[in-house]
């Protein structure tokens, strides 16, 4: 490994170090700032709203940590296997796109059951536009 790799990885922990500690000791006084603060005005529905788009980026930063794990135990590994692990991603749209080519293992479809269980649809309605295409240009 050259000395530039070295030093990239080394900013990268430092990076990630520098994050996680923000994030742990901000994230608490922001969420409870915003729910006081939100409910002082009577503004469920942004409440709602913020509920929901924490939601999103637990799941997005889920599809990101865990990809490794997720790939290894719910996808069947072929040519038009989907991976986990887009930033800009949900678990759910990538289990939806799995779902769609049929690569996802005997795990992979009892979670997707599960959470069409929840919601009906989900990982289908999941799926994310710009990832259409990519469903459209495999078929091809």
């Amino acid at each position: 490994m050259s000395k530039s790799h070295t030093i990239n990885f080394l900013k990268s922990i430092l990076l990630f170090l520098i994050a996680l500690i923000l994030l742990t000791t901000t994230a608490p006084i922001g969420f409870i700032y915003t729910i006081v603060r939100q409910l002082f005005v009577n503004k469920l529905k942004t409440l709602s709203l913020y509920f929901t788009e924490i939601a999103l980026v637990f799941d997005e930063a889920g599809n990101v940590v865990m990809q490794h794990i997720l790939n290894d135990f719910l996808l069947i590994k072929k040519r038009d296997t989907y991976y986990f692990g887009n930033k800009k991603e949900t678990i759910s749209s990538v289990i939806g796109k799995n779902y769609l080519t049929q690569t996802l293992s005997p795990l992979g479809l009892a979670l997707n059951s599960f959470l069409n269980f929840i919601d009906k649809g989900h990982s289908l309605n999941s799926i994310m536009y710009d990832v259409k295409l990519w469903e459209q240009n495999n078929d091809k």
